[in-house]
């Protein structure tokens, strides 16, 4: 990126004469191949999400999160319809169309209209999601809403710096990393360092391609895996 200078000689960033706030996301229905995200709804999702996590063995997904997992669906249907209530965090349930079932949620959060800064957060995939194309399909729309819809220039992920799935899923989806906040937040009694990952709009595209890639038909065997990672798609379309 060409550097600029002001008028006493010192470097300044690359103008925006025709920048503008964007838009707060709304309640909007994002569709997909393999999933759909809805607005989360305590009556129509919380039963399906409660069992959908009660398939875990044991509370271990929920160490990083702000709460642990809700023993009762009356616990969950509480936390579900506090939730639903907020516009930011932004929450919404990913719906499996084979089963027409919520198995999962994660939000739009921290949301900056101003400066065109959002983020991705309150993550909470069950077993029934995880490790399947739903997982990166439903990042992907959310992604793909924050980008080309709303016209946000950075998209945040953060998490607990000891989390190391989290780092790998940011990783994989193509978030750069930017760094350690020590001592950043306080939860559940204990300190956390946050990592910071990013994605702007100038890599969105290679991205974008990249994840239309990978979710095609074309790239799924028989038994339904990928045959290129997201990873190896990236590099092919850079050259």
């Amino acid at each position: 990126m060409a550097t600029r200078n002001n008028e006493y000689g010192q470097p300044i960033g690359p103008a925006l004469p025709d920048w503008s706030a964007r838009p707060d996301p709304a309640a909007v229905t994002l569709q997909g191949r393999h999933c759909r995200l809805e607005p989360l709804d305590a009556q129509r999702h919380a039963a399906d999400l409660h069992a959908a996590y009660q398939v875990a063995p044991d509370g271990r997904d929920w160490t990083y999160l702000s709460l642990e997992r809700p023993a009762t669906l009356e616990e969950f249907q509480r936390y579900a319809e506090n939730a639903a209530r907020s516009s930011d965090p932004r929450h919404y349930a990913v719906i499996d169309l084979r089963t027409n079932q919520a198995v999962g949620t994660l939000a739009l959060m921290r949301i900056t209209p101003a400066v065109g800064v959002i983020e991705v957060g309150h993550v909470t995939f069950s077993p029934l999601l995880k490790r399947t194309p739903i997982s990166t399909e439903a990042q992907f729309l959310l992604m793909a809403y924050a980008f080309d819809q709303l016209g946000y220039r950075r998209y945040e992920w953060k998490c607990d710096s000891l989390n190391g799935p989290s780092r790998a899923a940011a990783e994989r989806l193509g978030f750069s990393f930017e760094g350690v906040f020590r001592q950043l937040v306080v939860y559940k009694g204990r300190s956390r360092d946050t990592a910071w990952y990013a994605i702007i709009d100038t890599e969105w595209p290679v991205l974008k391609q990249a994840f239309e890639t990978w979710l095609a038909p074309a790239n799924q065997d028989e038994q339904g895996r990928q045959k290129k990672s997201l990873a190896a798609i990236r590099a092919e379309i850079k050259g």
